[in-house]
């Protein structure tokens, strides 16, 4: 097995110049760097990362747990944190909830024992087991499901905005009674994707109804079960629904099958978060597209800052809110 120091007589450098190369923690030129990892890939050199960390007490490891890995948002999270702790000389560890808040907890007890050196977020409903992580001093950084927490550093989108947006577009399309199917209320991002739905019925002068907010879950198969019987109904029934997050936007497709509906014949729909990677649904479905790759970038650049300068005295949470766009396809033609 090669060492650090045959590395370095290889490369005819240091071997201060090659552990900088392989922490990143130092800025080392690119002829030097080139001159490292060509050595490191002819001698097939592996750092000895844990035996480092047991000395440093830093692993340059992040850890991030999300709710469901299937879901297609995350992925696109999970690939903008990647880019960003690459960029510093981190590794990220990705793990799946399956969106119970118990096995939430065991996750983040077992990325502390890997000596993970920050966690990002995304907490699973209803609410989050992150307290107890910040206690044993480990920087948590929020995502996408926000708990009504504060103190804490959150990224998301602008939720509010974002929902405000698609109503909007729904009644310029001609649709008045329109529905909202929203995950958890405990969440401050569901929360304000319906205070986004009533702002944008109070602009338009439509009056709000209680009977068209259908609080569901992360379940499509439960918000199916939700939405069928307030669908079979023709004279009680809805006309357009917006639904906030990805899951239960399969749950409101779920229920027009059950119900034998179409969309936009019998309800238009505009989801959050695209139901697939492939546009294999037809017809082709109105999305708020959230912008995934963007969050999970900017939450892990918040976590490295939180890692890198800790003991500098205690800084103000960060809130920060990335824009939405809103994909017009068929689901929500106009009348």
């Amino acid at each position: 097995m090669s060492t650090i120091k045959e590395v370095a007589e290889l490369a005819g450098v240091s071997v201060g110049t090659v552990s900088h190369v392989i922490t990143g923690a130092v800025p080392v030129t690119e002829p030097l760097r080139k001159k490292v990892q060509d050595a490191i890939h002819k001698l097939d050199y592996h750092p000895n990362h844990i035996a480092r960390s047991l000395k440093t007490s830093k692993t340059r490891t992040l850890g991030v747990i999300v709710p469901d890995l299937t879901i297609s948002f995350y992925p696109q999270v999970i690939r903008g944190a990647e880019m960003a702790a690459r960029q510093q000389g981190y590794t990220l560890i990705s793990v799946n909830s399956d969106d119970r808040a118990d096995r939430q907890r065991e996750l983040l007890s077992l990325l502390r024992s890997q000596r993970v050196e920050g966690i990002l977020l995304a907490a699973a409903a209803p609410g989050s087991a992150g307290p107890q992580t910040i206690e044993a001093g480990v920087p948590v950084v929020y995502l996408d499901r926000i708990p009504d927490r504060e103190e804490v550093d959150t990224v998301s989108a602008e939720d509010l905005k974002a929902a405000e947006m698609a109503v909007q577009h729904l009644l310029d399309a001609g649709y008045r009674r329109i529905a909202i199917v929203t995950g958890p209320q405990i969440l401050r991002n569901e929360r304000r994707r319906l205070q986004g739905y009533r702002e944008a019925l109070r602009k338009a002068g439509v009056g709000y109804d209680e009977a068209l907010v259908w609080e569901g879950n992360f379940r499509p198969e439960d918000v199916a079960a939700l939405c069928g019987p307030r669908l079979r109904d023709a004279a009680t029934r809805p006309r357009a629904i917006l639904s906030t997050n990805g899951p239960t936007g399969l749950g409101v497709l779920r229920a027009f099958h059950d119900c034998g509906l179409s969309t936009p014949g019998d309800v238009a729909l505009v989801t959050f978060d695209e139901l697939t990677l492939d546009d294999l649904f037809t017809p082709a479905i109105t999305t708020v597209v959230q912008p995934a790759y963007d969050i999970g970038f900017r939450a892990a650049q918040i976590l490295i800052d939180r890692i890198q300068n800790r003991g500098e005295g205690t800084a103000e949470p960060v809130t920060l809110r990335l824009p939405a766009t809103l994909r017009v396809r068929e689901s929500s033609r106009a009348i």
